[in-house]
Order: structure tokens, then C-alpha cells, then sequence
């Protein structure tokens, strides 16, 4: 798969491809997006928004949910804001999310299956990392995009005018919802 993917990009650089998506670093929308992972949504999220490359900065994870106040999610939003001129975060999260009623216990058994040892989730724990808060789904796509809006809004780093939205998307159609309006 590696050799196709080199192959094409080759190709793709000599015939200057790239020059289409060529944009600034800053987003035009002053938007940063923070949505699922979701194969469905590599070009349907984009296309349902109206957006073309160089609108927003766009975070991916599975679920669309920050698991940690001082993770990766959050040290990305921070550095868009302040650095990256946003003044607008989206939180869209979608329905039939692979996230949704997922069982820890159920990945956990597919880890040990591939070779994690039990002595591997033992000092998990005790590194203080609650592993099946942290690995757990949600049992609603609404409720979990209003929760991670709420984290968001009461972080002790974002700024007060920072609006915050959250919306959750069909992965077929593209039709949005609003679930949890801008403070």
C-alpha cells in the first residue's frame, strides 16, 4: 500500500497537483473544527460545510471528544486560538459513531488477543490513567458533543469570546444539527 501511495504522490508533485490547495497557515474562516475520525467524514464533512482547503483548521479523533483538559485536542485549540487567529470552535460529532455504546472491556480483550499483557494494563494503572474512562464510548452523539462543548467553554485557557458550537452530522446525507448554541 506504501509503494501505491509514493507512487501517486510522485506523480502528483511532478504534474504540480498541489498548486490548487496552496493556502496560508491562518484559517480564512477563523474556525477550528473538532470532529470524528470517521471514514464517511473525509470529504463529506468538508462539502457539507461549504469549505474548501485553507477555510479551517480541522482535529480528527475518534468520537470527536477531549479525554484529557491538557491532551492533544486541547494543546491544539489553544495553539489555533492564540496563535492560529481562531475565534470560532465547531464540534461535530456524528451519528452511528463507532464510539457510540463501544465496550472497553470488548478492546481490551481484542488488545490481549494481539499480544498487550495483562503487566501492560496493570501499570496503566498505575501510571493513574483510569483506562476504561479513557477508552470508553458515549450512548449519545448529542450528549457527547455537548459535553465536550462544556469542557471547551470552561477551560481555564480559552479566552471568553471564544464561541463555541456544537453539531452533530448524519454521515449519509450531511444534514446537520445543532445541539449546543454559542455562549
Amino acid at each position: 500500500m506504501i509503494d501505491e501511495i509514493l507512487k501517486y504522490n510522485k506523480e502528483f508533485v511532478e504534474k504540480k497537483q498541489y498548486e490548487v490547495y496552496v493556502s496560508s497557515k491562518f484559517p480564512n474562516k477563523k474556525i477550528a473544527i473538532l470532529s470524528c475520525m470517521d471514514t464517511r467524514l473525509t470529504e463529506l464533512l468538508p462539502a457539507a460545510l461549504g469549505l474548501k482547503n485553507g477555510d479551517v483548521k480541522l482535529i480528527k479523533n475518534a468520537g470527536a471528544i477531549i479525554s484529557s483538559p491538557f491532551g492533544s485536542v486541547m494543546r491544539s485549540l489553544v495553539i489555533a486560538i492564540y496563535e492560529l487567529k481562531v475565534d470560532h470552535v465547531l464540534v461535530i460529532g456524528h451519528h452511528d459513531c463507532g464510539m457510540q455504546s463501544l465496550n472497553c472491556k470488548t478492546i481490551q480483550e481484542k488488545m490481549k488477543n494481539r499480544g498487550i499483557t495483562d503487566e501492560t494494563f496493570k501499570f496503566i494503572k498505575y501510571c493513574g490513567i483510569d483506562f476504561d474512562s479513557w477508552l470508553c464510548g458515549f450512548s449519545s452523539a448529542e450528549e457527547s458533543v455537548k459535553t465536550t462543548v462544556d469542557m471547551i467553554e470552561n477551560h481555564p485557557l480559552i479566552p471568553k469570546d471564544i464561541q463555541v458550537y456544537g453539531l452533530v452530522i448524519d454521515p449519509t446525507t450531511g444534514r446537520l444539527e445543532c445541539v449546543s448554541e454559542a455562549k
